[in-house]
């Protein structure tokens, strides 16, 4: 086994599309990070196979924070310690107890199932868009259950744009600090699994294919198109990888990242 890099900040986005939370510490399960993604909003207008409704079409969606009404529920399973001592899995919190309020972006806070916000999202926006909310205790994310993006990365792609490039704008659940200097380095990972901390292990899948949602501002929502630009031509339209939890886990900010195979 060697250390290949180090958890430089671990990262959920209780709404999909809307802001992400910072964490000290997050579950890692084998549907994805605790509490990542767990409501969502369909569009009507959209594909089956992809109906989300997504700053793709409306941007303000970024400058929307949700909060967890009840943080201590959604934090970890509420008897992981009792699972993990009979290494039996742990019990997900109910549905009910992970509700979010959200802060919209002129400062007012609403639940997450009130009519109101629907109404605020679809502002300003092709009125073909009859949107609803989801609910799910599995992550909805866009593809695998763990998302890996490397500060390495984030560099060289604000060198070879001569943008500035905030982590965010990548939504990754995991950013990582790998031991290598150069940039996209996570791709090595593929088809490898690594440790993170002391127990949880993440099987590294495949390479993120990547849409116009890196070209917006995480806070603003302002497009930067040429982020997404040197990401088709110079890197195969992909950045950062996807992965399938293993061993669930907790991880916590500053783990070590070490290479099992």
């Amino acid at each position: 086994m060697s250390v290949v890099g180090k958890v430089d900040s671990l990262w959920r986005y209780p709404v999909k599309s809307m802001r992400g939370e910072e964490l000290d510490e997050a579950f890692a399960s084998y549907s994805g990070i605790y509490g990542d993604r767990v409501f969502a909003f369909r569009s009507s207008a959209n594909h089956k196979g992809f109906p989300y409704f997504t700053a793709r079409e409306q941007r303000k969606l970024l400058q929307y924070r949700p909060r967890f009404r009840h943080p201590d529920k959604a934090s970890r399973p509420i008897n992981l310690i009792e699972a993990q001592s009979r290494n039996a899995n742990p019990l997900l919190a109910d549905l009910a107890e992970l509700i979010v309020d959200v802060e919209t972006p002129d400062g007012k806070t609403v639940a997450i199932d009130d009519p109101v916000l629907i109404e605020m999202l679809r502002d300003d926006v092709d009125q073909k868009h009859q949107v609803t909310l989801m609910q799910s205790q599995r992550a909805m994310t866009d593809c695998r259950p763990v998302s890996i993006f490397s500060l390495q990365s984030a560099r060289q792609l604000a060198e070879e744009t001569r943008v500035r490039v905030d982590k965010r704008r990548f939504r990754a659940n995991i950013y990582v600090d790998l031991t290598s200097a150069e940039g996209f380095a996570e791709n090595e990972l593929v088809g490898r699994s690594v440790r993170i901390g002391p127990k949880a292990v993440i099987a590294i899948l495949e390479r993120d294919s990547r849409c116009m949602i890196i070209t917006l501002d995480p806070d603003t929502g302002e497009q930067a198109p040429a982020i997404l630009k040197k990401v088709a031509q110079a890197h195969e339209g992909m950045a950062g990888v996807y992965g399938a939890v293993l061993v669930e886990g907790m991880l916590h900010k500053g783990d070590s990242i070490e290479l099992l195979d």
